[in-house]
Parts: C-alpha cells; structure tokens; sequence
C-alpha cells in the first residue's frame, strides 16, 4: 500500500471503518475525503466501542496522522463533541489531527434547511445533518469554509449575505432568524479558538507524504450507489464516495491512486429511500436486520435488508 482508497461498493454500512481501523496499522496516513458526519463508524479499541463521525478511524492509533480534506463537510459542534469522546477515552489527538482550510463548514441553518426540504419536497431519508445544503451552498459559490469562520470580520459579512438568501425558506418555517443569528455568532466565539490549531494545507501535507513515499489510506463515506453522479439519484448523497472523489475531495491527481478496495457486505442493506431491488420484506429480512444489528451508527435507524446483489 502506497496509496490506497477503501470505499463501499453497496448502499454504505459494509463495514468500511472495520476494513479502514485494521488497514491504518499498515499506513501513516489516514484521510476523509468527502462526506461529513452523516455516516458513521462503529470501532472496538482496547475493549472500549467508538462511534466516529467525522474523525479518521485511524486515529485510535497513537503514531498516525489523521486528515479532514477540502471535500468534506465540518459541523464545528459535532466535530468538538467527537474530540471530546476521544480525550475522556486517552485518545490524544495533538499534532496528529488536521482539517484543511477550505473544507465547508455546516450551520444550524443548514440542518433547519434539510429538515424543511426533507418534509416539502422528494423524501430521500435524509440524515437531517445539513450536510446536502452545505454542499448546495459550495456549489452556489456562497458557503463559508474553515478558513472563513476562523475570521470574525469575514464570516460575519458570509453569515448575512447567507441569512438573507436563505430568509424566504426560514421565515416561512417560523425560524427566528434574528435568535438564529445570534446563536451561530455566540457558537463561533468558542468554536473558532476551538478549531484554529487544526487548520492546515492537508493538499499539500498529502502531497509531501507522497513524495516521502509515506503510506496513505484514504477513507471513503457512505457507498458507491449513494454517489452524487453514478449512485440511485435522486436518493443519494451530496458527494462522490467513489475513488474518483478523492481528486478533488483531497487535492491529488488520478495518477497518484495506486490501489482501490472495495469493501462488500454478505447480503444488502440501504438506509432511507430508493430503490433496493434485493430488499426482503418477510421475515428474513427480519431475521438479518436483528441478528446484524442493522441499526444506523448515526440516526439509529432500521436498515433495510435483502439478499446479495453482485449487480449492484
């Protein structure tokens, strides 16, 4: 392994992070490259379980360096919180932790917005984490990355302009924007002295590593059929899980992917909507939900089952 990308190839919840904490031995870097934390990791380390959101499942592991790229979607809080199940665990992350500048970063308006769309408009069993209309608004040219929030001056400018644009929707959700507001500034105070030692180039810290000969893992999120582009659209994510996604989700060429492996689980399984060829509605599919466990590492919710699916 010199660069390796471990992806799901079904609807996600093959067991990438298990795949990912057993291969980080082997790395000396482990990177996330899209998504954000609406997927979620469920490890076993010294007899202890972590659910890990955000957080490269590498991190566990005291001699390696973990990374948040450009691709990904940061919740400040939630990112805070994850930190913060690490250190109670004696999980030190100093020096070994690094978000990239130009990743986007989520807010509250962005979960209100998920919930209100995920009830008006085509129910896609959205996580309600904000995570699509972050990626809405980087693709609108008006989201506000790390680098932004770390600058009181600059993000309170973003933060207008935003609250502005998005008024129509709010308001017409009984959202107080002017407490909305008030909020995400109070938030930021704190979460910005929070975030700021974590900031760094991760393009360039990955393409030094490279150069080193050093050993990457990057991480996918969610499968490959929940890919923006190639997966069941519209029930999809907002982001590329594929092994293409990680040229822009991390700042590498094609040509410096050297491995692909594609993690597939026993039989199916799919959270939220779409369409699911293979699902069983009867009691096996029963029997494989309880037995697995099939519950979501993030929302808890049921995963639908069926059988093996080599088409897919």
């Amino acid at each position: 392994m010199s660069t390796l990308v471990v992806l799901g190839t079904q609807w996600g919840d093959e067991g990438k992070g298990k795949v990912v904490h057993y291969l980080a031995k082997q790395a000396d870097y482990i990177v996330r490259y899209q998504g954000g934390n609406n997927a979620g990791h469920t490890l076993i380390y010294e007899n202890k379980p972590f659910i890990l959101h955000l957080i490269p499942s590498g991190i566990l592991f005291p001699d390696k360096y973990c990374l948040i790229t450009n691709g990904v979607v940061v919740d400040p809080k939630a990112l805070k919180e994850e930190i913060a199940l690490l250190d109670k665990n004696n999980v030190s992350i100093e020096k070994r932790f690094f978000i990239s500048g130009q990743a986007h970063i989520i807010l509250p308006y962005h979960k209100f917005i998920d919930g209100i769309l995920e009830e008006e408009n085509i129910k896609i069993g959205t996580t309600r984490r904000g995570i699509g209309p972050a990626y809405a608004d980087k693709a609108k040219r008006i989201g506000i990355r790390v680098v932004d929030y770390l600058e009181k001056d600059v993000f309170e400018d973003l933060l207008e302009k935003n609250l502005i644009e998005k008024a129509p929707i709010l308001k017409n959700s009984r959202v107080d924007i002017a407490n909305l507001k008030e909020e995400i500034l109070k938030d930021r105070e704190e979460l910005s002295i929070f975030l700021e030692p974590f900031v760094a180039d991760t393009s360039i810290m990955i393409e030094s590593a490279i150069r080193k000969n050093k050993k990457i893992l990057f991480e996918s999120a969610q499968g490959t059929m929940l890919d923006l582009d190639f997966g069941t659209y519209p029930f999809v994510t907002s982001s590329n899980p594929i092994a293409g996604g990680v040229c822009p989700g991390a700042g590498i060429g094609p040509t410096k992917i050297d491995n692909v492996l594609g993690v597939v689980k026993a039989y199916t399984t799919r959270v939220g909507e779409g369409p699911f060829t293979a699902e069983l509605f009867d009691e096996m599919g029963k029997f494989l939900r309880e037995k697995g466990v099939e519950y979501g590492a993030t929302t808890g919710r049921p995963r639908r089952c069926g059988w093996f699916d080599a088409v897919v």
